[in-house]
C-alpha cells in the first residue's frame, strides 16, 4: 500500500449535502459574473479589464470550494513542478475557506445594513478615476448578486465538514480545525 493509498484509506467521504452546498457555490457566483462579462457587449466602460478580472477571480475561487469535497482537493496534481503529488495541507485550507466565508458574510451584512441605516451616504463609487460615482443598483442588477448572499455560508459550512474529515478524522475537538 503506498502512501496515497493510506491517505485515501483514512480520509471519509464528504456527506451528500456537503458535496451539493460546495457545487451550489459555483452557481450562486455565476449570474454575476455573467452579468459582468455581458456589460462589456454593452457598455463602453473605462474599467472592463476589471469586469473580465472580478468575473473570473470569482469563479475561480468559487470553483476552488469542489476542491474541499473532492480528492483532488486534498493532493497537489503530478503535473506541478517540484510538489506535485504532495498531500495539501489541510488546516491552511481550513483557515482560508473560514476567513473567506467570513469576509464573504461580513460584506454581506455590511452592504445589507448600510442599504438600511446608510453609514455611507455618497453615492456608489467608480473603479476608474476618471469614471463618476453611480446611483445605488437597482433590482434589476442586484437580482444578480442576490445569490452571492448564500456563498460565503455555504463555504464555511463545507470548510467545517472538511476540517472534520480531514484535519481531524478521529476523535475531533472544538478547537482543532484552526488550532
Amino acid at each position: 500500500m503506498s502512501p496515497t493509498d493510506s491517505h485515501r484509506a483514512e480520509v471519509a467521504d464528504p456527506p451528500r449535502w456537503a458535496v451539493w452546498a460546495a457545487y451550489a457555490v459555483p452557481l450562486c457566483v455565476l449570474p454575476s459574473a455573467v452579468w459582468r462579462l455581458t456589460l462589456l457587449v454593452t457598455d463602453d466602460a473605462v474599467t472592463s479589464w476589471y469586469m473580465i478580472f472580478l468575473s473570473v477571480l470569482s469563479m475561480g475561487l468559487a470553483l476552488s470550494t469542489l476542491g474541499l469535497v473532492h480528492r483532488w482537493g486534498q493532493r497537489l496534481p503530478h503535473w506541478v513542478p517540484l510538489l506535485g503529488g504532495r498531500p495539501v495541507p489541510a488546516r491552511p485550507v481550513v483557515f482560508l475557506a473560514l476567513i473567506g466565508g467570513a469576509v464573504l458574510v461580513a460584506i454581506c451584512v455590511y452592504l445589507l445594513l448600510n442599504s438600511r441605516f446608510h453609514f455611507v451616504e455618497r453615492g456608489w463609487v467608480g473603479i476608474g478615476r476618471d469614471e463618476p460615482a453611480h446611483p445605488a443598483p437597482t433590482w434589476e442588477v442586484l437580482r444578480y448578486y442576490a445569490p452571492m448572499v448564500a456563498w460565503g455560508p455555504l463555504v464555511i459550512a463545507v470548510a467545517a465538514d472538511y476540517c472534520r474529515r480531514v484535519v481531524r478524522p478521529r476523535r475531533p475537538s472544538a478547537g482543532d480545525c484552526l488550532g
